[in-house]
């Protein structure tokens, strides 16, 4: 848990302390392991198919990797697509693992440990964190949000128009954790449901009373906000991502659709759907009757709605429309698909009962969110902006926006990760080429894979070879790009966004494409006096 989750230290030398020992011979009992959890505060008849040892035995808290296992924990051994948690209870038990969950008892079983078979470890342990950390997604009113694209840009929005002066708002996402009293380093967009939970309890603790975070659907799939309380539930889109992970763009929507009908637990108290997208529609058609449904878009059957849109390249202009009032509005986000974000937030914060009008006010003081249609101003006379785009949609939005409001030409540097869905590579190509006036495909996150194979994959979607040059450095293609730019020119750079590393087979290098623009922009400038 990389140390977001702080241990009970003096439990956990409590337990360090006891000599490990095969009899029940008289021995002095620290006075923390009256306080301290025990196994059957957690367990309940029906949640384990079997067991062997005692279940009335402190523990001083919940591990599910071996290497980070503490004295006195409870150790859950979850299956994985590369490895099984049961190759590493051996593991656990020597670091001080007093109780093992898997889904079968082991046939080599130590005596002083207690080992409880489940038909589902992850079921089990999100049950369990939910539990231990007293259920801290019912203290606060929790906004998930699910969809291929926007999910970060929503949630950030959602926090900064539910905060206050004296009301911290939590937030879980891929940039960073804002946990109330601190902000910390995002290394999973949705964590595992241990790590969720005590994430939340933070919150909780810390004083928050709302929280938003983004749901992604390997989240839902792998029962990691499993049984959560969601007081709304977000869906912004459905496209073409994940498919080597969920193989249709069917089975892709049934995950999303758990966080809405129930799937992953109880279902939410209100939803708030895109009416503008075709899997929203289906979506919104489907939620069960008792749920509150408040829907969004551009369409007049919208219960919130923008009307009579002008994008321009500094920022948007629109009529703001709900049920019971409307707003003359102009915000900072540019491009439509930031419209549809900026009603999704609006829209939660309406399902969850917040006043619409003063909701409405607080969107136009929003900065925007890192590497998320970001502009670089260096004093250059073209314009530069990095974005996170990383889907054949999200690219084709993002440079159809810009072709609209861009006076000069429209460029674009991207790439494609390694170790994910081959097939979209070709997809992002084609929707590169289709908007922009010249592309220079270059490095993402190559990952394990060779740069050789993506490039190769990404060829077949070439439709105009004297309009695309592939480089395999990235600040050699950034560089590219700067030196072809003009006054009234804009350049894209697309699909890392506010990552500021670069992830190769064996190591992970730091790379920041505006640090890196931004420094080659003071170069160029030396360089032309």
């Amino acid at each position: 848990m990389i140390g977001y989750l702080t241990p009970n230290y003096p439990l956990v030398a409590a337990f360090r302390s006891l000599p490990p020992t095969r009899t029940r011979a008289k021995r002095s009992i620290p006075s923390i392991f009256k306080m301290a959890p025990q196994l059957s505060d957690y367990f309940r008849e029906g949640d384990y198919l079997a067991i062997k040892g005692d279940l009335d035995r402190p523990i001083s808290g919940l591990a599910m990797d071996s290497r980070r296992v503490m004295p006195g924990n409870l150790f859950f051994a979850l299956p994985g697509r590369r490895t099984d948690g049961n190759s590493f209870i051996d593991e656990a038990i020597q670091r001080g693992a007093v109780a093992i969950v898997a889904e079968k008892i082991p046939s080599g079983t130590a005596t002083r440990v207690t080992y409880l078979a489940v038909a589902d470890a992850r079921r089990a342990l999100a049950q369990v964190a939910q539990r231990f950390f007293n259920f801290p997604d019912k203290a606060l009113d929790l906004i998930g949000v699910t969809g291929t694209n926007g999910k970060t840009t929503v949630t950030s929005l959602i926090k900064h128009l539910l905060s206050t002066p004296v009301q911290r708002v939590g937030l879980i996402g891929t940039i960073h954790y804002d946990l109330g009293a601190r902000v910390v380093p995002s290394y999973r967009t949705t964590p595992e449901s241990l790590e969720l939970f005590g994430l939340l309890a933070q919150m909780r603790d810390a004083g928050c009373r709302q929280a938003a975070m983004e749901v992604s659907s390997h989240g839902i799939d792998q029962q990691r906000v499993l049984g959560m309380n969601f007081g709304v539930a977000v869906f912004t889109n459905l496209t073409r991502d994940h498919l080597d992970y969920h193989k249709t763009m069917e089975a892709y929507f049934e995950v999303k659709a758990r966080l809405f009908n129930g799937g992953a637990g109880a279902a939410p108290r209100a939803v708030a759907i895109n009416l503008d997208d075709a899997y929203g529609r289906k979506l919104a058609a489907a939620t069960p009757p008792h749920v509150k449904v408040v829907t969004f878009g551009e369409s007049p059957a919208a219960t919130v709605r923008a009307e009579n849109v002008r994008l321009n390249f500094r920022n948007t202009q629109l009529r703001l429309v709900w049920p019971e009032g409307a707003l003359e509005l102009e915000s900072p986000f540019i491009g439509s698909y930031n419209v549809s974000n900026l009603l999704a937030a609006f829209a939660a914060c309406y399902a969850l009962g917040r006043d619409p009008s003063v909701i409405a006010l607080r969107l136009r003081s929003f900065a925007g969110v890192p590497g998320r249609m970001e502009r670089i101003e260096e004093g250059q006379p073209y314009n530069v902006l990095v974005d996170y785009a990383h889907t054949d949609d999200a690219l084709r939005n993002a440079l159809g926006m810009l072709r609209a409001v861009t006076p000069g030409r429209l460029f674009v540097v991207f790439g494609c990760g390694g170790n994910r869905d081959r097939s979209k590579r070709a997809l992002m190509t084609g929707a590169a080429q289709e908007v922009a006036d010249f592309v220079w495909a270059t490095a993402d996150n190559p990952r394990a894979e060779a740069l050789g194979q993506i490039f190769a994959d990404m060829k077949g979607g070439v439709t105009a070879p004297d309009k695309i040059t592939f480089v395999e450095d990235r600040r050699r293609a950034l560089s590219l790009a700067l030196d072809a730019a003009r006054e009234g020119d804009c350049l894209l750079i697309a699909g890392k966004g506010h990552e500021t590393y670069q992830e190769f087979a064996d190591t992970i290098v730091p790379f920041d494409d505006r640090s890196v623009v931004r420094e080659l922009i003071a170069i160029k400038k030396i360089k032309s006096v």
